[in-house]
């Protein structure tokens, strides 16, 4: 079992944590359950902190011109500059974090599909966009952990966001006293798993941990950091996935009998048509790993990217929501 870094989330208030939404709810949120044991979290309800009230009436975002506005329809106020005010003394005083997880849809925290409307009293949707708040958060820290929940609520989504959110949190801790020896190992245990994500950006970070031009090891790691949030700018696919297994695979091509390694590549063929998860071909991968008792893998974080109870044991890989 690995040992991980604690992430550090800011999350909206209303997902399972206090009674803030418009309506005086608060959301149960099975993935805000499941981190709460591995991550710190940090609660916010931006539109309760601009001192509107719960319960309170709806706001919504309005396109005047080309402009978008936060407004409150009943009672006839602009809310636009307030929660920019807020959002941004918020983040200036955050110190450093590694992710966020905000209420899809709202118009101060979602971060994609809010509707735009035409005018203030009841109008048609004439658009999408991100809240307020949200948008605000990805200006500001676009190469962090930053994910809606109702977007989690898919497989591959929710794994990538996982991953992203353990590994940032690993190099935020290296940070923290850098060296260029830490710097080398993280490189080195995260091979394979980087190589999902990307075998150019992965041979460039390599490029850079091997220091030729002596730079300072703080420069270093603030040029590593750029290559890291860049790379992990979106999931991997299936066929990066494939690659790499068979890349682990070749670890053993002596040791393995022939029917052995066409069973290997026969499940292989099954994850790629979306017929069984990645699970079930990592769990051979491992087996051999322990097998032949091979060091350098044992350490690869690709087989636990993230503590492994977070993940959804029934779900079929190709997308299930959390029951």
């Amino acid at each position: 079992m690995r040992e991980f870094a604690t992430p550090k989330v800011v999350v909206s208030k209303c997902l399972e944590f206090d009674q803030v939404r418009y309506n005086g709810e608060v959301i149960p949120d099975k993935v805000v359950q499941r981190l709460e044991p591995h991550v710190t979290f940090m609660p916010i309800c931006p539109e309760v902190e601009i001192g509107l009230g719960v319960p309170r009436d709806i706001i919504r975002i309005v396109r005047e011109e080309d402009e978008e506005r936060l407004v409150q329809p009943a009672t006839g106020k602009d809310l636009t500059e307030h929660m920019r005010t807020f959002a941004n003394g918020f983040l200036d005083s955050l110190g450093d974090v590694d992710g966020f997880l905000l209420k899809n849809r709202s118009p101060t925290c979602g971060i994609q599909d809010v509707k735009v409307y035409d005018k203030p009293e009841k109008s048609p949707v004439v658009g999408k966009t991100k809240g307020l708040f949200a948008q605000e958060v990805l200006d500001r820290h676009p190469g962090l952990a930053v994910e809606e929940e109702g977007r989690l609520k898919n497989f591959r989504i929710r794994e990538h966001f996982f991953t992203k959110l353990f590994t940032l949190a690993h190099f935020r801790e290296l940070k923290k006293e850098p060296s260029m020896k830490k710097l080398v190992l993280f490189q080195s245990i995260n091979k394979y798993l980087f190589m999902t994500y990307n075998q150019k950006t992965l041979k460039d970070m390599g490029r850079l941990t091997a220091n030729q031009e002596k730079l300072p090891v703080e420069e270093m790691f603030e040029e590593y950091e750029k290559h890291l949030t860049w790379m992990f700018r979106r999931a991997p696919n299936r066929r990066s996935n494939v690659n790499v297994c068979q890349h682990i695979m070749g670890y053993f091509k002596n040791e393995l009998t022939k029917g052995e390694k066409d069973f290997f590549l026969e499940e292989l063929d099954k994850y790629y048509n979306e017929k069984i998860p990645l699970s079930t071909v990592l769990g051979i991968l491992k087996s051999w790993v322990i097998r032949f008792d091979h060091d350098y893998l044992k350490q690869q974080t690709y087989f636990e990217p993230y503590p492994e109870d977070l993940v959804e044991i029934s779900d079929s890989g190709k997308g299930r929501a959390y029951a």
